[in-house]
């Protein structure tokens, strides 16, 4: 159902390298770059993540909610994409474990730019 969803950021080539090598275990890469935004993905037609520099030239700014989630197919690699962000320069936000008991489980960082990222899957 989604396309892409956008976030800002200050630096594009930061940006493109955090997200490109964090979710390179899954084929991640830059799909296609226009200067001040960004797609990347594993192809064109299905659900990408865009990093761009905001259209009005202020700063980016972090959106109070806006939350990016990465579904897992285990605690193993929840626990892998969290230690490999916070490797990548990513900050902790709350460490692999269950948040629902029987129902979810999940872990949180955020990027360079203060996005919020979680690594989840549902029992």
């Amino acid at each position: 159902m989604i396309g892409y969803v956008t976030i800002g950021v200050s630096d594009m080539e930061r940006a493109k390298k955090f997200y490109t090598e964090l979710l390179s275990d899954r084929g991640a890469k830059v799909v296609n770059d226009v200067g001040r935004i960004a797609f990347i993905g594993t192809k064109p037609g299905e659900a990408m993540l865009a990093v761009c520099e905001p259209y009005d030239g202020n700063e980016c700014s972090v959106g109070n909610g806006v939350m990016i989630s990465f579904a897992a197919e285990s605690e193993d690699e929840i626990k892998t994409l969290y230690n490999k962000a916070l490797s990548l320069g990513a900050t902790d936000e709350g460490a692999p474990g269950v948040r629902v008991p029987g129902r979810f489980t999940g872990a949180y960082v955020r990027d360079h730019d203060g996005n919020k990222i979680c690594f989840y899957m549902f029992a």
